[in-house]
């Protein structure tokens, strides 16, 4: 089968800004170009999402009208992992040998609080508050924490952690470290947590030039290859976003789903990863998915969190850039950016966030209402 690279990468900072998430996406495309050595005229397709951003496909009026096949991508946090799903398929496939995958987004402030008749719920379910995703979250970690002994401890130094990352990140929005216990004493949001513990809505793009292994050697393009991305969907049971029941003991989360499809298809194991970016809308959705994508057993994040085996210098580096907590999550953009940083981590040009070892690196974004993608790069 072909094989499939990431020859360009880049962003435009996550924050809040002037210039519209169109404009902030368009920034994106026009680094990676530049990083890939590549013209957008020579581009085979384009898969790009946003949210609340604008049309992606309104980029053609800025970059240039070629007759490039442009494709909107919405599949809600997961839409920057699907877009590069799509790209690497197109690849994969033989239908193309170069390309663009984009996202971006430009969100108002405070909490995603969508219609539950967009999401064939009824009218009550909003009317109570259910769609607020912030309870969501509040009320799955607290179940969590319940059955696996995590500690509200666990939950602020995980922020930590991020915070401090994001300090190091020239693109991160939260450049400014905050301690647990400030954490712990913030506001409270939803039982357990607090102001800190969140990643707020924002703004920001990102873009990556994907290539075909000849077309990548023709550019002589720094490259990164792509391993595996799988997108998969929740299943009857599973605890998920703007599900209007749960049932104890139900099937594989979708994470849990998307995350062994890409090991079996990078023929590698959890082990073997040297640095991952995954889902953090909060700091226990952290938690709980690196339990869900194989990095630990369920309960274990306690003795790991406290000992500093997900920081930077640890055994199992994680959200390398201070994840959604410290960017940030502007939908389109959130699930590339996680890709862009590990793009980052394998050429080493991370800077003072570089992990020790960069062979291979993994990213896992979620999204209502529950759907998971998972994407494992190689150098």
């Amino acid at each position: 089968m072909p094989k499939v690279y990431i020859i360009g990468a880049g962003i435009h900072p996550f924050g809040r800004h002037e210039t519209s998430g169109l404009e902030q996406g368009v920034f994106a495309i026009n680094q990676a170009l530049r990083d890939a050595g590549a013209e957008w005229g020579d581009m085979n397709f384009v898969f790009g999402g946003s949210w609340h951003g604008g049309h992606p496909d309104a980029a053609l009026s800025l970059l240039g009208l070629t007759g490039v096949q442009f494709v909107n991508v919405l599949n809600g946090c997961a839409t920057g992992g699907s877009a590069l799903q799509c790209g690497y398929s197109a690849i994969k496939a033989g239908d193309a040998d170069l390309g663009v995958v984009m996202g971006f987004d430009k969100h108002a402030k405070g909490a995603f609080n969508e219609l539950p008749e967009d999401w064939g719920l009824p009218a009550w379910y909003g009317e109570a508050g259910f769609m607020l995703t912030t309870q969501y979250f509040a009320m799955k970690i607290q179940r969590y924490m319940a059955l696996y002994g995590v500690s509200r401890r666990t939950l602020a130094l995980t922020a930590e952690k991020s915070y401090r990352n994001g300090a190091l990140a020239p693109h991160a929005w939260r450049k400014q470290p905050i301690d647990a216990d400030t954490i712990l004493r913030s506001q409270m949001v939803n039982d357990p947590l607090t102001k800190y513990m969140f990643c707020s809505p924002s703004e920001g793009g990102v873009a990556l030039v994907l290539a075909s292994e000849k077309k990548m050697r023709q550019l002589g393009a720094d490259a990164v290859e792509v391993r595996a991305v799988t997108v998969r969907s929740r299943v009857s049971g599973s605890f998920e976003v703007f599900a209007p029941a749960f049932e104890s003991g139900g099937g594989k989360s979708a994470t849990e789903l998307a995350s062994a499809a890409a090991y079996e298809l990078a023929g590698v194991g959890p082990a073997q990863i040297d640095v991952a970016q995954i889902q953090d809308t909060e700091s226990g959705a952290e938690v709980m998915h690196m339990a869900e994508n194989g990095f630990c057993e369920h309960g274990e994040q306690e003795r790991l969190i406290a000992g500093g085996e997900t920081g930077l210098r640890g055994s199992r580096p994680i959200n390398t850039d201070g994840g959604c907590i410290a960017c940030g999550e502007p939908i389109g953009a959130s699930g590339l950016r996680q890709v862009y940083e590990n793009v980052m981590q394998l050429r080493g040009q991370a800077g003072a966030r570089q992990v020790a070892t960069h062979e291979l690196a993994y990213s896992q974004v979620y999204g209502a209402p529950g759907v998971s993608a998972v994407a494992i790069l190689g150098r």
